[in-house]
């Protein structure tokens, strides 16, 4: 199947801090009737699933990959493949749900790929600092990342990503440990786990360089 939007010309908010999952989905008929009409092959349907949640998506890979630029290819190879995959999505679950799960491989896609060509010199938390990676940073970017911020993101990128993962998902993009769970297919239990992990091995190597 042919993409049916031109998403490397569709408009990117460029960080889409208000994003929210859509309360049309939400409220179920109109979501899962658009779902359906997409299924079918009606353009106009996917077209609007893409701006719905664009940037909902877009704030997930930002928060993944730290790069506006690369953020938005991974929005854009997101779609492009829940597009291609949409004939087997099986209305089990949130909408949203399948686009963070997407979006999650094709990040993680992105970094091994980026990791190829350029390794990044980062140890474990329990092996001492490392430095921020960030390439060409925007000024929005450059005034959110000062501080403390820019010291938390530090340490979350040192974290293993099992572990990192649930601290965007239920830190960053505000999620339950229910919704979490159920992007990354474990209980919420497993996910309750990772967090306070996560946390404690955070908290550790923030009190450790001061």
């Amino acid at each position: 199947m042919d993409l049916p939007i031109d998403l490397h010309t569709a408009h990117l908010s460029a960080f889409a801090r208000d994003a929210e999952i859509p309360a049309a989905e939400v409220s179920s008929s109109t979501g899962e009737d658009l779902i359906r009409s997409a299924q079918a092959g009606n353009p106009e349907a996917f077209r609007t699933l893409v701006e719905w949640h664009q940037g909902l998506i877009l704030r997930f890979c930002l928060h993944w990959l730290h790069d506006s630029e690369d953020a938005r290819e991974a929005v854009q190879d997101t779609f492009i493949r829940a597009w291609q995959a949409l004939d087997r999505y099986e209305h089990r679950g949130l909408f949203t749900h399948w686009l963070y799960r997407i979006a999650l491989n094709v990040c993680r896609d992105r970094q091994k790929s980026k990791a190829s060509r350029q390794r990044r010199a980062t140890s474990p938390l329990g092996q001492g600092e490392s430095p921020f990676a960030c390439q060409r940073p925007t000024p929005d970017e450059t005034l959110a990342r000062s501080g403390d911020l820019e010291k938390l993101q530090r340490g979350m990128d040192l974290l293993p990503e099992r572990l990192r993962v649930v601290l965007i998902l239920c830190g960053r993009e505000g999620l339950s440990q229910e919704e979490a769970g159920a992007i990354l297919n474990c209980s919420a239990r497993a996910v309750e786990g990772r967090l306070y992990r996560a946390r404690k091995e955070l908290l550790a190597w923030w009190n450790r360089i001061g």
